[in-house]
């Protein structure tokens, strides 16, 4: 009976593997086309009307006039408010879904819907096809983001590109913990800090990407 139940596991496993290698072929294919993008991030309960919601807007219609798409989790607050602003300026708004039991279908101004069941399937994509990551306020699944991004900057598993925090006072508890704790037990370098970047209005975090993009661009001239 246990060899038997052994075997269901191990061919449920299987089965699991083709279900993750499809999601990876699915959102490579779909994102292939894609030019420079920015993933924004940020809470799902933040309302429209909201000086968060607004700023986001905003900045996802500043981007598209850079020449960027706009990539987001595909969900309501922050993520629908960036998607509006870079949908409603003729640009590419794209949201990277996740199905979950308490999450409503991707916002109405995402152009271009990619749906993942793996969390870790939806995060590379993230990661391998943004410029940028811009922090707004959010919880738990923004944090995820923010450390993931950090984590792989920090050993150099992708190129440093900026991450942008924005939220007045929002991040000063966790970037005052950073500061007193981390880096002053050693457990990371004042370099790791300074990958951290902060913006008070949308057109600060436009500065900060562009003038990241033109460092990167410097520094490898055949990069495209």
């Amino acid at each position: 009976m246990e060899r038997q139940y052994l075997l269901e596991d191990i061919t449920r496993d299987s089965w699991r593997i083709f279900r993750i290698m499809s999601e990876f072929v699915e959102g490579f294919e779909e994102m292939a086309n894609v030019g420079p993008a920015v993933s924004i991030f940020g809470s799902a309960r933040i309302p429209h009307g909201h000086p968060y919601y607004e700023f986001a807007e905003q900045v996802g219609r500043l981007l598209v006039r850079s020449g960027y798409a706009v990539i987001t989790g595909g969900g309501p607050g922050v993520m629908e408010a960036a998607n509006r602003g870079a949908s409603e300026e003729g640009g590419q708004s794209i949201g990277l879904s996740i199905e979950l039991p308490f999450e409503e279908r991707p916002n109405e101004h995402v152009k271009t819907v990619v749906s993942f069941r793996y969390f870790f399937v939806r995060k590379v994509t993230f990661v391998k096809y943004s410029s940028a990551f811009v922090i707004l306020p959010g919880g738990f699944g923004t944090l995820d983001e923010l450390f993931e991004s950090l984590t792989l900057i920090q050993t150099q598993k992708i190129k440093p590109f900026p991450v942008v925090l924005v939220g007045d006072g929002y991040w000063d508890g966790l970037l005052g913990w950073f500061r007193n704790e981390l880096l002053a037990q050693k457990m990371i370098s004042q370099g790791d800090l300074e990958r951290l970047y902060r913006a008070a209005t949308p057109e600060e975090v436009v500065q900060i990407i562009e003038k990241s993009r033109e460092s990167l661009d410097a520094a490898e001239p055949g990069r495209s």
